[in-house]
């Protein structure tokens, strides 16, 4: 029974060993390189874009909170001047410049997490890449003489009469006050 469990395992053996000849490892392994390649190209392309992409929220959110200032300002008018009706438009675009500004916000901290995901799987890829290539020259060595978006939904930015008319009374009374 031993001797035939032994023959039984040479065999196996020797089987696996045709088997990774008839693979060829070595070029597997320069296939798997050539994609993690492509994979870490295709991530680096995507991570440009996203930089981008978040260097024109930061840049849309510093315009929002300026013209914040200025909305201030000319609702300070309105009300000196007396103009309702004004003061409401102006409320109405302050309310939906807000809502905007918390919704890049949200939309910044998101690009934020997913830059940082997209950073460190890169990093890692990086290192898997430099040891399948290390991998591959010693392969390489060893037979010389034989031969790698959410797409955000449009944002509901609308504002309501009844929106309009507490933020309305909010700006009347902090500015009737003395």
């Amino acid at each position: 029974m031993a001797l035939i469990t032994r023959v039984s395992r040479l065999f196996r053996a020797d089987l696996h060993a045709v088997l990774d000849r008839i693979e060829e490892p070595d070029i597997l392994l320069r296939q798997a390189v050539r994609e993690m390649e492509e994979e870490i190209a295709r991530d680096h392309q995507r991570l440009r874009v996203l930089s981008h992409e978040q260097r024109e929220l930061v840049s849309r959110e510093s315009e929002l909170n300026r013209s914040f200032g200025e909305m201030e300002a000319e609702l300070d008018l309105c009300f000196e001047s007396g103009k309702d009706d004004l003061a409401r438009r102006l409320i109405r675009r302050k309310l939906e410049t807000q809502r905007m500004c918390k919704l890049l916000s949200r939309k910044r901290e998101a690009l934020d997490e997913t830059l940082a995901a997209l950073k460190t799987r890169l990093d890692e890829n990086r290192g898997r890449l430099d040891s399948m290539r290390q991998k591959a020259e010693l392969l390489a060595a060893d037979e010389a003489p034989a031969h790698a978006e959410e797409v955000w939904p449009s944002p509901d930015v609308s504002v309501r009469d009844e929106d309009v008319e507490v933020a309305f009374l909010r700006e009347k009374q902090k500015r009737s006050r003395p």
